[in-house]
């Protein structure tokens, strides 16, 4: 696993963020999702790494990066400031600008990058996620019941924090079997490995920060860019479960490139086989998809 890949934790001015890095090519940043890792790339980024330079890193509170500390309005788990982050790590890493692809909570803090530093994203994949108003606009008991962190973790201290607590490896096995993938995509190390990462009383406290985050100053973000007129400039590929929520829950809208393309002019994207976890469970269609967006010109 990640074999030939680097390791290394970079100070970014507000955080220290682990990463791995390998490869050569146009760099190329991999972002993961509740209740992952950088390891949910395992098996994604080595394929990648053929014709990338690949950096997968943990998200600020998850993961072996850091926590910073949070405030009364959770601005420092906010995406604006994990795409600050992120941002400056590939700054430090060398790279004026590159490409991103962010599953779950990571496609949030990849397309919150694209809106706040435009001149440094070349192409933004999205997967598995519409934007996070358009999200909270649309909740209903689908949500609430589907994906009950979104309700549940954005909660007020110290609840959500005793629960997550008490119960890391429940919360693993519901996430992780119940939300459209195969439990048989998960060896048992890496079950263990997310659970463990769930254990640490720090990040615990900041995943929660996280969701605060985005029932509030996320969604704010967000629609003060669309007050603005704010899109996002650069090409955008959106993958999504064919066997999951977000196929259903909007095709009444015309589904989840009809929502991207209410952000930015140019959107592709098609329908994953698995579930939400699709990267891990179709990890061959995943890296192809990637590798033939992220490697294609620029469409005029």
């Amino acid at each position: 696993m990640f074999r030939d890949f680097q390791t290394m934790e970079v100070d970014t001015g507000e955080a220290g963020i682990f990463v791995r890095r390998a490869g050569s090519g146009p760099p190329l940043l991999l972002l993961h999702g509740f209740p992952q890792t950088h390891l949910m790339w395992r098996d994604v980024a080595p394929e990648l790494a053929k014709r990338f330079t690949v950096i997968c890193a943990d998200l600020r509170g998850y993961g072996a990066s850091s926590c910073p500390p949070s405030d009364s309005a959770h601005a420092p788990y906010a995406k604006r400031a994990m795409a600050a982050d992120m941002a400056a790590l590939m700054a430090k890493l060398g790279f004026g600008s590159f490409m991103v692809a962010g599953h779950d909570r990571g496609g949030r803090v990849a397309y919150r990058m694209a809106l706040d530093h435009p001149g440094r994203i070349e192409k933004l994949a999205v997967l598995d996620i519409v934007a996070t108003a358009d999200a909270w606009d649309r909740a209903d008991a689908r949500l609430a019941q589907g994906y009950w962190p979104w309700s549940l973790l954005a909660q007020p201290e110290p609840l959500p924090e005793l629960m997550l607590r008490g119960s890391a490896g429940a919360v693993v096995d519901n996430a992780l079997g119940g939300w459209g993938s195969l439990p048989s995509t998960f060896p048992p190390e890496m079950r263990q490995a997310y659970v463990d990462a769930l254990r640490d009383p720090a990040h615990i406290h900041a995943i929660c920060e996280e969701y605060r985050a985005a029932a509030t100053l996320d969604r704010e973000h967000d629609h003060a860019d669309k007050a603005a007129g704010r899109r996002i400039r650069c090409p955008v590929l959106a993958l999504w479960s064919g066997q999951g929520a977000l196929a259903d829950w909007y095709a009444g809208e015309g589904g989840p490139l009809a929502l991207w393309r209410g952000w930015a002019d140019d959107v592709r994207g098609r329908a994953m086989p698995g579930g939400h976890f699709f990267p891990e469970e179709a990890p061959v269609q995943t890296a192809r998809e990637l590798a033939d967006f992220f490697g294609q010109p620029d469409r005029a």
